[in-house]
């Protein structure tokens, strides 16, 4: 077998991981929004409401995920595993302690922040109020497991997360139903179960960094504040870029509100869509982080430089296949998700930006993987805030202002996405986040 066909091999298992990883949690949610259905509208309401705020507290979580992953990577491509656990044990102890401070700061918030998002309905603000405050009792072990995703993934173990995540939301689809119904706690059963099945994952993430723990290899299992300090250097970088991300997407959520019913109703179908997609091809960027981190760390720059532009590929594969899906569901898709004529022809009026994203932001998510996995955070940031604030958000904003339309918003959001691909295209040709070494100097 040449090496070539392994690293294929490798590229795919690696992806497979992740998409499994990457899909539970979206699964998951579809089957509790289902279940909190059937109680009614307010709690459904108060279920989203309280969503999205657990979504923005566990924002530095993902971050510290994909962080860690680029480190241990490095480590792991020197032969140095114990060093690349060694950063799931810090950044494990961050999660913890980032944790805490979210719970305690999301309880001191959580009435106002519901009614904020909520606007002036009493009852569903109530209703997320209630479902948040136990519901939040379980983000440490929500972050637990995102640092135990990144350095499982930095060492290419690709069974451990998939039984993790896996186990994880069962318990939680399980115990949902038998909670809210049955048991008649209602929307604050889905709460519980939400917080059983994050700790039940944050334990198991746990265990795993103790089984790493052998006289044969001992592990510093006790605080290390330098790699503490490094990995919060990183985190800070994607923090910025995903708050970017957010401030886009709720500055075009909000001017497709203003422009009437119908065209927020068609905004959300293809936002929906678009970050289905996004999370399948983020697959390809996550398998990227792994190997790129660990060519560098092995000191081969031309590994690392030829498994960029390969990864690539494979994602402008799957971004036009993708694509020409969406080409052919022009009709029928949308025609899925609303019965409503207004919606439908707003659908369409976004839907070629829609499709035409799709081959593009293939190559751009495996991009995204490739620098973070060089440890290149510093560039993303300010390549993703320039397309934010020159790009996605004032074109939005003119779509508003100029009655553009929907697809005024779209435009603004193809932009974000091109100029996104252009600074990083270059930056991947230029080679200079080709810096070999255990760590990123």
């Amino acid at each position: 077998m040449t090496s070539t066909e392994v690293s294929t091999r490798r590229i795919v298992s690696l992806a497979a991981s992740a998409f499994v990883v990457l899909a539970a949690e979206p699964l998951f949610l579809l089957v509790d929004t289902a279940v909190v259905g059937h109680l009614g509208q307010v709690p459904l309401a108060g279920l989203g409401a309280a969503g999205t705020v657990m979504t923005l507290l566990a924002l530095v979580g993902t971050s510290l995920e994909y962080g860690t992953t680029g480190r241990a990577a490095r480590f792991f491509g020197a032969g140095r595993r114990a060093a690349a656990v060694n950063e799931g044990v810090q950044a494990s102890w961050l999660a913890l302690f980032i944790g805490a401070i979210a719970v305690v700061v999301g309880e001191l918030i959580a009435d106002p922040l519901t009614r904020l998002i909520v606007g002036g309905n009493v009852s569903v603000s109530d209703a997320a109020e209630s479902w948040l405050r136990i519901a939040i009792l379980g983000l440490p072990g929500v972050l637990l497991v995102l640092a135990g995703n990144g350095w499982l993934r930095g060492v290419q173990d690709t069974r451990t997360p998939v039984r993790i995540v896996v186990l994880a939301n069962v318990i939680s689809a399980v115990l949902s139903p038998v909670l809210v119904y049955p048991a008649g706690l209602g929307l604050e059963g889905s709460a519980i179960a939400n917080v059983a099945a994050q700790w039940v994952g944050g334990t198991l993430c746990v265990l795993a960094l103790r089984r790493e723990n052998t006289p044969e290899h001992p592990l510093q299992l006790r605080m290390d504040w330098p790699v503490m300090r490094g990995q919060l250097v990183v985190s800070r970088d994607l923090v910025l870029r995903a708050t970017a991300f957010q401030a886009s997407y709720m500055t075009a959520a909000g001017v497709a509100g203003r422009m009437g019913a119908a065209q927020l109703a068609a905004h959300q179908i293809g936002m929906q869509l678009w970050n289905f997609a996004a999370l399948l091809l983020d697959s390809f960027a996550i398998a990227a982080q792994s190997l790129v981190g660990a060519s560098l760390g092995g000191g081969d720059a031309h590994a690392a430089k030829s498994t960029a532009w390969r990864v690539s590929r494979y994602g402008l594969i799957a971004g036009v296949v993708f694509g020409a899906v969406a080409a052919a569901g022009w009709y029928l898709i949308p025609l899925a998700f609303s019965s409503d004529a207004a919606v439908q022809h707003q659908a369409h009026v976004l839907w070629p930006w829609l499709v035409g994203m799709m081959p593009v932001g293939g190559v751009l998510f495996a991009l995204d993987g490739v620098l973070i996995g060089a440890g290149d955070n510093s560039f993303l940031r300010t390549v993703t805030l320039v397309s934010a604030l020159c790009g996605y958000i004032p074109l939005a904003l003119c779509a508003l202002i100029f009655h553009w339309g929907l697809g005024g918003v779209w435009a603004g959001l193809s932009l974000f996405i091109l100029l996104r691909f252009i600074g990083m295209a270059l930056r991947t040709r230029s080679g200079r986040w080709l810096v070999v070494g255990e760590t990123r100097r």
